[in-house]
């Protein structure tokens, strides 16, 4: 079969079949609008159901073109402190993988906003990869960010997304070299995830060059949209990746603020960090 792949015109968000891309249509209208997109990222349950829904809700009510819905997971690798404390208080209050869908369809049903679950494979496997994604995408989902899944093990997946019209987004990070990169682009749909560093996430206080080189190569490899994330935490930061990336994505900075002020904080935040969308013209 033929997999629609990150490579396409800066206006296409179609894919196989002429299923449009929910994430390549939310980064394309922040483009016609002369801005990156903003993402915003949030553990499911945390600290309850309810509460993930209305702040994914602020978020898109306050400036986020598109949120990404994390599965807690009891070994994040990939994440931070701030995170993986929250995704523990999560299953600690007794979040299950089920629940991702009750959160997607109530962030989507009350708003425009795309809605990406970001998960480690294993949950998507135990449920079954197609039961998985047809009630994603029944609850209105967009797609999958898969943090440790590679494009060579992805076969099921790569199958069953292009069947349902889902966003498939895979990683790469300094350390991709050029044929991973080129794989990685070629795999994916709806935008590639750029790593800005090597290591967990957690908001820093510089970024590092390292982001825009791996934009650039992610760019040159043929994707049309490429987005940044880990270690974002100011409309400054977002200004300064917003220059080069097509979406700027937020996770540790958006989690404190829920943590520490509630939906009415992650609204703020979400507010001041989309100041700095905006591209300086030419």
């Amino acid at each position: 079969m033929t997999h629609s792949t990150g490579r396409h015109a800066a206006g296409d968000t179609s894919g196989q079949g002429g299923a449009v891309s929910k994430a390549a249509a939310a980064i394309e209208k922040a483009r016609s609008e002369g801005r990156a997109a903003l993402i915003g990222y949030l553990p499911a349950g945390f600290p309850d159901v309810r509460t993930t829904i209305e702040a994914g809700i602020a978020m898109a009510e306050n400036g986020v073109d598109l949120i990404e819905i994390g599965i807690p997971y009891s070994d994040p690798v990939m994440d931070g402190h701030v995170i993986q404390e929250a995704t523990v208080e999560a299953l600690a209050n007794g979040f299950t993988v089920p629940q991702i869908f009750d959160v997607v369809e109530g962030i989507t049903s009350a708003s425009d906003a795309a809605v990406l679950v970001m998960t480690y494979w294993n949950p998507v496997m135990r449920m079954g990869v197609r039961d998985f994604a047809q009630r994603l995408a029944a609850a209105g989902g967009a797609g999958l960010i898969t943090p440790d899944l590679i494009p060579d093990e992805a076969s099921e997946w790569l199958e069953v997304s292009e069947e349902l019209g889902l966003d498939r987004v895979f990683l790469v990070a300094p350390s991709t070299s050029p044929q991973r990169m080129q794989n990685t682009v070629d795999a994916s749909r709806g935008f590639v995830y750029a790593v800005s560093v090597m290591g967990v996430t957690g908001a820093r206080s510089s970024v590092g060059a390292a982001a825009r080189a791996v934009v650039d190569a992610a760019h040159e490899a043929g994707a049309e949209r490429v987005c940044v994330g880990l270690g974002v935490s100011s409309s400054a930061q977002v200004r300064e990746i917003g220059a080069y990336a097509d979406g700027v994505i937020v996770g540790t900075a958006l989690v404190a603020a829920l943590r520490d002020g509630g939906v009415e904080a992650v609204a703020e935040l979400t507010r001041e960090l989309s100041t700095g969308t905006a591209k300086a013209s030419a």
